[in-house]
């Protein structure tokens, strides 16, 4: 199956929409595409769906072992033509500045896939080509085999840029060269571009980028591009062991507030044994039927915090379950939605109240970075000692929880310990950080196997 990935020597050269124009532009040509996005990042996976039609997943190096993320890639693109993998920041930052963990080099060596770089080459000329002959050099592992030239300003420029790159670079040839056009842009805000849910992307958008991308990118080059030989991995044996179980009903908050979540994790849980049910906590006015457990991925519920503070039925259901104690798995967003609501400007917007807080945006970011967390006790989630890891990134702040409320987690940084977290209310958990079930492979089954014991509860 073919592959490649889309990387950048920083953010903010235009990899995204590249990115986007590539698999739009496949698409229509008839291919089954099959988006992925390097890192924990959210927001891109939302365009990748727009423009394919089937949801992105995420692939991560440092949160995920190796075996992981390529089971993951091989049954997320079995069925498509191409899988085209959008890339994180530069192509070697990731974790720390002497490891490739987190990268997106990492992911591409590890689906042997070959790289083609996004290159800002506005206010440059030959200089482009020395930057890429220090990308296509800095690894010898890595195979950097093309480069598209974006925000080319004139033919000359074009010209200029493919003549140095063709003497300085042989072995990388160039897929295309973009024109500076500012109707490409994608609209963004603090946690980066706005949602695909809030901006999705008009016919007339992606009609424009296809056709740029075919005119000016050579796709049939990008197609040719070789690549080498995955190792197919064994599924995970969870994913059989639940096969004869009986499904546990577990409700996904999915709407424009609550939209931030890992496909896998959704993936895990349903070979686990859960049948997934769909609700908006936005729009509907009850919890899906006969459920045995909750999660509340993150997203922006402070930018519906009004429309959510006045769906009280949904609130006094949320809190009706979590006091019966149904398992319940909240993180960033959901965790908010889960206190007594968000204060500022004036206005006060309560939310579900199960735990004793407010919160607040701040107009910094508050916090950002990988994390690990040791489980310190059994839980919604896991047994005590579990270790999993992922994602926080967040501009809200929270007050101070009152010490009666239990901490969970044990959260290091980069080996440096933080301070815990992992909140608990009855069979509540809830937490800033976004964990990734693949990252501990007990995660989704003791999930399920804790709807499973309430429903046993719930009929006696």
């Amino acid at each position: 199956m073919k592959r490649i990935v889309i990387a950048a020597p920083s953010s903010g050269c235009g990899k995204t929409t590249v990115t986007l124009g590539v698999m739009a532009a496949l698409k229509r040509r008839g291919l089954k595409v099959a988006p992925f996005k390097v890192g924990p990042d959210f927001i891109d996976p939302g365009y990748h769906r727009l423009a394919t039609g089937v949801p992105s997943v995420n692939l991560d190096g440092w949160i995920c072992d190796p075996r992981f993320l390529r089971e993951s890639f091989l049954y997320h693109a079995a069925a498509a033509d191409i899988a085209v993998v959008e890339g994180a920041m530069g192509l070697f930052d990731g974790i720390d500045g002497l490891s490739e963990a987190g990268s997106s080099a990492q992911v591409a060596k590890e689906l042997a896939a070959p790289v083609v770089l996004v290159v800002d080459a506005r206010s440059q000329a030959r200089s482009a080509a020395a930057l890429v002959h220090g990308f296509a050099s800095f690894d010898p592992a890595l195979r950097v085999a093309g480069v598209i030239f974006n925000n080319v300003a004139s033919a000359n420029h074009e010209r200029i840029l493919r003549e140095a790159l063709d003497a300085a670079v042989p072995g990388v040839q160039v897929i295309g060269c973009l024109r500076r056009d500012p109707a490409l842009a994608i609209p963004s805000r603090h946690l980066g571009l706005v949602t695909a849910e809030d901006n999705p992307l008009s016919d007339s958008f992606l009609d424009h980028l296809v056709e740029v991308v075919e005119e000016h990118l050579h796709l049939d080059a990008l197609l040719d591009l070789e690549h080498g030989e995955l190792p197919e991995d064994p599924a995970p044996a969870a994913a059989n062991a639940a096969a004869s179980l009986e499904r546990v009903r577990i409700a996904v908050a999915r709407d424009a507030a609550f939209c931030f979540v890992y496909e896998d994790n959704l993936r895990l849980l349903e070979q686990s044994g859960a049948e997934l049910c769909y609700f908006s906590p936005l729009a509907d006015s009850s919890l899906p039927e006969a459920i045995c457990g909750i999660y509340l991925p993150g997203g922006y519920p402070e930018l519906f915090a009004a429309e959510l503070a006045a769906n009280e039925p949904m609130k006094e259901q949320i809190r009706a379950a979590v006091e019966g104690g149904t398992p319940v798995y909240a993180e960033c967003g959901g965790f908010i939605y889960l206190t007594q609501g968000m204060a500022g400007e004036g206005e006060n917007h309560c939310f579900a109240g199960i735990f004793p807080v407010q919160t607040r945006m701040l107009p910094r970011r508050k916090a950002l970075g990988y994390r690990e967390v040791e489980l310190l006790e059994d839980c919604t989630i896991g047994r005590k000692g579990s270790v999993a890891r992922g994602h926080e990134f967040h501009y809200s702040d929270m007050q101070e929880m009152p010490l009666h409320v239990e901490r969970l987690y044990r959260v290091t940084r980069k080996g440096v310990e933080l301070a815990p977290e992992g909140y608990r209310y009855k069979n509540c958990l809830a937490s800033y950080i976004h964990l990734h079930f693949g990252s501990s492979p007990d995660l989704a089954p003791h999930f399920v196997e804790q709807g499973r014991a309430y429903r046993k509860r719930s009929l006696t």
